[in-house]
C-alpha cells in the first residue's frame, strides 16, 4: 500500500523548508499554488499544510495566508552550565554538610508526593581549591535512598547513587530548571558560601522526572551559586 498523497505533499514540503528554500518568516504556498503545483483537491493540500502547522514549522494568519514559522521548532536549544574556574582553580570537591528526613508539606506539594510519605534533603557544599561556590539542598523521596548506607560520604554523588542502587541514570531523565539572580535567603547560605547578606546569588530550581506521565519526580533542587562562578551557554542543532 503506497503512502497517502497529503503525506507525500507534506514531506515534499517539509524538506523544502528544512533545507533552506525559504527563510523564516516568509510567505509559504497558498492553497491553490499548491493544488495546481501537486494537482490535488484542496482537501489534500489543507491536511498537508494543518500537519506542518501542528509541527510547529508553518503558522497561520486569518485573512494574511501561511507562512514559515519563526519560532523555529525544528531546531533543538541546548544550554550548558559552563564551569568558570578551569585553569588557575583545581579540581571541584563536594562535601555532604547534612542529611535529614523530612515531610514538609510544601516540599511534598513540589515533588507531588502525598502527606504521609516522607523525603529526604542533602545539604551539600561544592568547593574548588577550598572555595565555596556552590550550596545544593537535593530532595530525594525516601524509597530511592538506600537508608542502609550511613556514611556522608556515600551521598556525595547522589546520581552514582540512583546507577548504583537503582540502575536509574538521572541525567538521562527530562528535567526542568529555572534559574534566577537572588540574595542569599537566609543566614545559612551566606555562612557555606562565605559571602555577605547582600551579595546576589543565582538560585537554581531543577525538577527530574523519572515519568512524565504521573508526574513522578526523582529530584527536586534547590541550589544557590555565587555570581561570579555562573555561566551558561546556549547552542543550536538542526533536527
Amino acid at each position: 500500500m503506497g503512502m497517502p498523497k497529503y503525506q507525500v505533499i507534506e514531506n515534499d514540503l517539509k524538506n523544502q523548508i528544512l533545507n533552506g528554500k525559504f527563510e523564516y518568516g516568509d510567505r509559504f504556498y497558498s492553497e491553490s499554488e499548491l493544488q495546481e503545483k501537486y494537482e490535488v483537491s484542496s482537501i489534500t493540500v489543507i491536511r498537508a499544510i494543518k500537519d506542518l502547522v501542528k509541527e510547529g514549522l508553518l503558522v497561520r494568519y486569518q485573512g494574511k495566508g501561511t507562512f514559515v514559522s519563526r519560532s523555529r521548532k525544528r531546531r533543538l536549544v541546548q544550554f550548558s552550565d559552563v564551569e568558570v574556574f578551569t585553569g588557575s582553580y583545581d579540581h571541584d570537591n563536594v562535601s555532604v554538610v547534612e542529611i535529614q528526613k523530612g515531610n514538609e508539606p510544601k516540599i511534598l506539594k513540589e515533588m507531588n508526593l502525598k502527606k504521609t510519605d516522607y523525603y529526604y534533603r542533602f545539604t551539600r557544599l561544592r568547593t574548588v581549591s577550598n572555595i565555596p561556590f556552590m550550596v545544593h539542598y537535593s530532595y530525594i523521596p525516601q524509597e530511592f535512598v538506600n537508608e542502609k548506607l550511613k556514611s556522608k560520604d556515600d551521598f556525595k554523588s547522589l546520581y552514582r547513587r540512583f546507577i548504583d542502587d537503582y540502575g536509574i541514570h538521572l541525567f538521562d531523565e527530562p528535567f526542568e530548571e529555572i534559574d534566577e539572580l537572588v540574595t542569599p535567603p537566609n543566614a545559612e547560605i551566606s555562612r557555606l558560601l562565605n559571602i555577605g547578606f547582600s551579595e546576589p546569588v543565582v538560585q537554581q530550581t531543577k525538577k527530574t522526572y523519572l515519568s512524565e506521565q504521573d508526574n513522578k519526580i526523582g529530584e527536586y533542587v534547590i541550589a544557590y551559586k555565587k555570581w561570579d562562578f555562573f555561566k551558561i551557554k546556549f547552542s543550536t542543532i538542526n533536527i
